[in-house]
């Protein structure tokens, strides 16, 4: 019965769907439910550093449970985005109404979107791959499962990875370079994946130019049918969960780095190279993604598996608390600065 906590993960949709019911003032209580809501809850309950036991490993690792509750977010997120898109077509939103309903389809793509694809795809199996795709599409992100997979686990920690925040670089400018970062290293893995096997540009595994047109398919199909409004904030919402994809990654990996060897290469990733949370609620409501150093130290392992490390760098609140101390710089660079390994800053 335990297991049943993850069903919490589905907390942000069910408000989102009262959102876009009740409209109004209702319209910014995603954002509310997440940014000040849940952070002071979080806060309030206790943190849990305890790791399952072998024999439950066994028993969750072959669990359908835990992937049906990973699957069912594709029906919930193409459900909410169709409807709030159809809803353009009749409804008549005011401006703010618009702005908070766009702003917390964002949210709700990023957590239960992104966050879910990003589970999937590091599966063994094609169809579950498939869908890791499937759910990155309405974020506009189709890229983040090659550069993910083939960039971010192979650079994590190093200057060399966009999406890790380097030592008092500020969110705000962590915004822009991981996007921008990220989109360009997705194009430079994919044209040496295609090099390595004698392929051109045009090849039809150049996967890249089939997540470009997927892309433009997904939009088309939305300009047919809801018009130019309803195009302009499919646009905002995927921006919306961007961002807040980028925020997690800046809380994830900031300042963290690993160093060279001898030989002049960096050493593995370890469990001491990305943050650690184990804030009860964060936990269960991101699959378990505030364990990441064991996810990247043990990238194959499945969300329900994931341990805690003595070893791991903590972070003092959980994610969604780490998330809006991070909008305040000052702020945030006094909490986490001091906690980064000496050997770790920079000119050290």
């Amino acid at each position: 019965m335990k297991d049943l906590k993850y069903l919490v993960a589905y907390a942000l949709p069910l408000v989102l769907i009262v959102s876009l019911n009740l409209r109004g003032i209702w319209s910014f209580f995603t954002p509310l439910f997440a940014f000040v809501l849940i952070p002071i809850i979080e806060i309030m309950l206790p943190v849990d550093d305890s790791n399952i036991s072998e024999k439950e490993k066994k028993q969750k690792s072959k669990n359908i449970f835990f992937d049906i509750l990973l699957y069912f977010n594709i029906p919930i997120i193409y459900g909410i985005v169709g409807w709030f898109l159809w809803s353009t077509t009749w409804a008549n939103y005011g401006l703010y109404e618009i702005i908070g309903l766009t702003f917390s389809v964002g949210i709700v793509l990023s957590s239960n979107g992104i966050n879910v694809a990003h589970e999937l795809g590091h599966r063994t199996t094609r169809w579950e791959r498939v869908l890791s795709k499937i759910l990155l599409l309405p974020a506009m992100n189709l890229h983040f499962y090659i550069e993910h997979n083939f960039g971010h686990h192979l650079h994590a920690a190093t200057k060399e990875d966009p999406a890790s925040a380097k030592y008092n670089q500020s969110v705000y400018s962590f915004w822009f370079t991981s996007i921008l970062g990220q989109y360009r290293s997705a194009w430079n893995i994919q044209m040496n994946l295609l090099k390595k096997e004698g392929r051109g540009f045009l090849s039809y595994k150049n996967d890249m130019l089939w997540y470009v047109a997927a892309q433009l398919v997904y939009y088309g199909v939305i300009y047919y049918f809801f018009g130019i409004t309803a195009l302009a904030i499919a646009f905002g919402f995927a921006i919306s969960a961007l961002v807040m994809l980028e925020t997690i990654n800046y809380i994830e990996h900031y300042g963290l780095r690993r160093l060279k060897t001898a030989s002049g290469r960096y050493e593995r990733v370890k469990e001491i190279h990305s943050w650690n949370s184990n804030h009860v609620l964060g936990r269960i409501m991101l699959y378990e993604l505030t364990r990441h150093s064991d996810h990247h130290y043990r990238a194959h392992k499945k969300y329900q598996l994931l341990e805690y490390h003595e070893v791991s760098p903590q972070m003092p609140y959980g994610y969604p608390t780490s998330m809006v101390i991070s909008l305040v710089p000052p702020v945030w660079f006094a909490l986490m600065n001091k906690r980064i390994p000496e050997e770790m800053k920079p000119n050290h």
